[in-house]
């Protein structure tokens, strides 16, 4: 995955010079690599709306990229696939993420250049919350419904003793709906299969000769039927206790409300991973799309905060490779020094390492500067 840093700089001579020397060193160099990043013109508004949403696009900003990556988490959880494959299917307008960054186009269906530049943030916002809000839901429900068949699933796997017996003793095993018989399961420890054969008929007087069928057989032991009169369950279940078989207690009703049970998870969780998967697809592309449509924004709005009216100025989206940022940084900080030089110099003096000396917070340049950080997808 990849880094980027979305540029931007007044259309002045200077800086129209700058980002020239910028494009020739960097395509000469190797440094970067670097795309046209075409940001339509908004509808303006007032100061005092740029300054509100100045913040509240920062608190956007870094919302869609916690949905954004939680959507990735949720997709890899999900399909249980390498990381590497499941990247491939997270698309942004059908197109990898990279792809979709560095080719970008405003939406102008969904984000109507039309509205201001509040109802455009505040559209954006509404499709953020509401597919967080369904992300947790849907999870939440996916994660119970994949709890609920994982317990099922695991007492297949307890002990001869606790596990379930649906798959294990089928209706003709049994003796069912006899005022006088019934089907009894025991569990006989391997080295006593051979006394469980001699011997069962011989535990009571009452059980039906050569009634006993082995229906499990496993390496610590396995489980037989045995048929006899329901008056000597009692006696029978003692005698065998005295012989170490142990007699499980059971219902076929039960067995098959099991079984019904089992299959009926088994068929929702199909349903349910096939839908929420293609859910998680769609919402991805959707919300990937509109945090890169935030990106623009705040650029926008920031050049009108910076550079002011009328809007005036051009975006380039650049893609270090890490020996290369702080080459990369150097040389920009250098180009458009002149924007803002206080700007320029506390980044210069942060080098020397002054405690106090910067008030600055540490992403703000003498040029305006946006991380796109792609390999948030994959983290």
């Amino acid at each position: 995955m990849a880094e980027f840093w979305l540029v931007a700089a007044p259309l002045d001579e200077s800086s129209l010079q700058a980002m020239g020397t910028l494009i020739r060193a960097t395509s000469c160099t190797g440094l970067v690599s670097s795309f046209r990043f075409p940001i339509p013109e908004l509808k303006v508004g007032t100061l005092d709306v740029l300054l509100g949403l100045s913040d509240d696009l920062s608190h956007l900003d870094s919302l869609a990229e916690s949905v954004i990556c939680r959507m990735a988490q949720s997709l890899l959880e999900v399909t249980e696939q390498s990381r590497d494959k499941v990247l491939e299917n997270a698309l942004a307008n059908r197109v990898d993420p990279v792809s979709y960054v560095t080719h970008f186009r405003w939406d102008r269906a969904k984000y109507p250049t039309s509205l201001p530049l509040k109802g455009l943030t505040e559209l954006i916002s509404k499709q953020m919350s509401q597919v967080q809000t369904e992300l947790k839901s849907r999870g939440a429900a996916y994660a119970n419904l994949k709890a609920s068949l994982q317990k099922v699933e695991c007492r297949a796997e307890h002990s001869l003793q606790t596990r379930t017996l649906t798959d294990i003793v089928k209706k003709e095993d049994l003796v069912l709906d006899s005022e006088y018989l019934t089907t009894l399961l025991v569990v006989v420890p391997r080295e006593r299969f051979l006394q469980w054969n001699e011997s069962y008929e011989s535990l009571s007087e009452f059980v039906v000769p050569r009634s006993s069928r082995k229906v499990l057989d496993e390496a610590e032991g396995g489980i037989f039927t045995v048929t006899l009169f329901k008056k000597a369950v009692v006696d029978f279940k003692a005698a065998a206790k005295q012989n170490s078989f142990a007699v499980r207690d059971f219902a076929f009703a039960d067995l098959e409300r099991q079984q019904q049970e089992s299959l009926r998870l088994a068929a929702e969780m199909k349903e349910q991973h096939a839908t929420f998967v293609l859910w998680l697809k769609v919402n991805f592309s959707e919300i990937f799309a509109a945090s890169i449509h935030v990106k623009a924004i705040r650029v926008f709005v920031e050049s009108v905060l910076r550079y002011g009216l009328p809007v005036n100025f051009q975006a380039l989206l650049l893609q270090p490779d890490k020996k290369s940022s702080k080459k990369l940084r150097a040389l920009l900080n250098s180009l458009f020094a002149h924007l803002d030089p206080s700007a320029a110099a506390t980044k210069a003096d942060a080098r020397v390492d002054i405690p106090g000396l910067s008030m600055a917070p540490p992403d703000y340049y003498s040029y305006i500067c946006y991380k796109i950080d792609i390999s948030m997808v994959a983290s």
